[in-house]
């Protein structure tokens, strides 16, 4: 593989120092550790290894990797192992790609509770697929959902959303035959949005109820009731 002439690393490394200096007070633990790690990737910092020849006597010395999951030296290659894996599970029949996105309004909600708000997005999500595609007013079969979770747009701005890979077709009720659907249309958007919408808000009516969900700085007035419900019955919901 060519190396590129400009890593990522690289980058940091140049504007670790400025960076830090402007956005450091607001990264969280996480976040400072991943910048940390891909500064240190393969470099003397972290340590070595040698690989030898036991033959001529050879020796080449290697520093050490991160292993930080959002390191994409260290990732690059179990990324294109688990697509490998998930590709040999690819049915033989159309699929369709459907994202469900968090509004702008709700990213902050879910950067001091990453794991409710998460989990309610991916649940949320599924849930919603399989229930839509089950009516027979739809599709009228169970089908199939390889999901995964984005917290980042491509402009490395907060933007959670969910990447839902969903087959054209599914099982009928009695998984007695598959039902094929039509290969230029899935399932209605105002629909999905609308179920998806309901399922997302009623979870996260509950985890606010149970005391589930934590606010602090700027977001302390949303622990009101009043304040946290006005947030969700003004914001959109939607699903592409």
């Amino acid at each position: 593989m060519t190396r590129p002439r400009l890593e990522v690393a690289e980058v940091i490394r140049n504007c670790r120092d400025t960076f830090l200096q402007r956005y450091g007070a607001g990264l969280t633990s996480e976040q400072r550790r991943a910048l940390d790690d891909l500064t240190a990737c393969r470099t003397a910092a972290l340590g070595g290894h040698v690989l030898g020849c036991l033959e001529c006597g050879h020796q080449e010395v290697s520093y050490n990797s991160c292993g930080n999951r959002h390191c994409p030296k260290c990732q690059a290659t179990a990324a294109a192992r688990w697509l490998e894996t998930q590709s040999a599970d690819l049915l033989d029949t159309p699929y369709f790609h459907v994202v469900f996105t968090l509004p702008s309004a709700l990213g902050p909600v879910a950067q001091h509770n990453p794991r409710i708000m998460y989990g309610l997005l991916m649940r949320a999500a599924a849930k919603t697929l399989l229930e839509v595609a089950a009516n027979p007013e739809h599709l009228g079969a169970e089908v199939g959902v390889l999901a995964v979770l984005h917290t980042w747009g491509q402009n490395l701005t907060l933007h959670p959303h969910v990447h839902c890979v969903v087959t054209g077709g599914g099982l009928a009720p009695d998984a007695s035959r598959w039902v094929a659907g039509r290969n230029d249309f899935f399932l209605p958007v105002r629909v999905l949005s609308r179920v998806f919408r309901g399922k997302f808000l009623s979870g996260l009516r509950a985890a606010f109820q149970r005391e589930r969900l934590r606010f602090h700085g700027r977001l302390k007035a949303l622990a009101r009731p009043e304040r946290f419900h006005h947030l969700l019955n003004t914001t959109p919901l939607t699903s592409v």
